[in-house]
C-alpha cells in the first residue's frame, strides 16, 4: 500500500501561514514608534524640569545668602545689584521703618527687598524675599 501523507508545508500557496505578514509588520513598527516617541517627550520634559528646579534653587539660596550678608544696614539704607557668572541679577534694596510714634522710637528697623531675576528658557523667572532687618548708626 501506499501512503498518500501531503505535507501542508511543501504545497505552494498555503493558507495557514505560521509567520507575519508584511502588513502587521509595518503595524508593529508604527505602534513601536509612537511609543517610543512618548517615551522620549516624557524623558526629555523630565529633563527639562530638573535643569528649571536647579535653577530656581539657586536662585532662592542667592537671595537668601543676600538676605543674611544684609542682616544689618546702614542708618541710610542699601541700594546694590549684580550680576552672577550664571546670568542671574539680583537687586537689594531697604528703606526704613517710620517707627516715630512706637514704643521703638530709638530703634532702626529698614523694610529689605531681595530680588533675584533670570532667564530660563525664554521665560523670565524672578525670587523676590522680604524681612525687617537692623539699622545701624543714623
Amino acid at each position: 500500500m501506499l501512503s498518500t501523507r501531503r505535507f501542508s508545508s511543501m504545497t505552494p500557496g498555503r493558507v495557514g501561514s505560521a509567520g507575519f505578514s508584511l502588513l502587521e509588520m509595518v503595524v508593529a513598527v508604527a505602534i513601536l514608534a509612537l511609543a517610543l516617541g512618548a517615551l522620549y517627550q516624557a524623558a526629555s520634559g523630565a529633563t527639562r524640569n530638573v535643569r528649571s528646579d536647579e535653577r530656581y534653587a539657586y536662585a532662592v539660596e542667592l537671595a537668601r545668602s543676600l538676605l543674611a550678608a544684609n542682616a544689618r544696614v546702614p542708618g541710610g539704607g542699601v541700594s546694590a545689584s549684580g550680576e552672577t557668572a550664571g546670568e542671574f541679577n539680583w537687586q537689594v534694596t531697604t528703606r526704613q521703618i517710620d517707627l516715630s510714634r512706637s514704643a521703638l522710637a530709638s530703634a532702626s528697623l529698614h523694610d529689605i527687598e531681595v530680588a533675584v531675576r533670570w532667564r530660563d528658557g525664554g521665560r523670565n523667572r524672578e525670587v523676590v524675599l522680604n524681612s525687617v532687618v537692623e539699622g545701624v548708626g543714623k
